[in-house]
């Protein structure tokens, strides 16, 4: 199993960015997705979650609104596009398999709001 994710950065607030997290090793369209993050000193938390099928799970009270889970099973892919964003949204991104933070992780991506 491998999760690969794409797309952080450092971006300004207001602005947006488009993770992406490309799987492999199982079959993606089985399985639910999910995005995480962990900010410095903080535990991680979920983010959004999807399952197989596209329909969402849930997301975190702080993102509703301005983030969107998405997945495109032809593509072994699942995607966070964030809008609107906050500082307090900077944090190291991780893409998961399933909804329940206890399956398959991948190495992290950086998103970091500053202006």
């Amino acid at each position: 199993v491998q999760l690969v994710e794409s797309g952080g950065g450092l971006v300004q607030p207001g602005g947006s960015l488009r993770l992406s997290c490309a799987a492999s090793g199982f079959t993606f369209s089985s399985y639910a997705m999910s995005w995480y993050r962990q900010a410095p000193g903080k535990e991680r938390e979920l983010v959004a979650a999807i399952n197989s099928v596209g329909g969402i799970i849930n997301y975190a009270d702080s993102v509703k609104g301005r983030f969107t889970i998405s997945r495109d099973n032809a593509k072994n892919t699942v995607y966070l596009q964030m809008n609107s964003l906050k500082p307090e949204d900077t944090a190291v991104y991780y893409c998961s398999r399933g909804h329940l933070g206890n399956d398959y992780w991948g190495q992290g991506t950086q998103v970091t709001v500053s202006s």
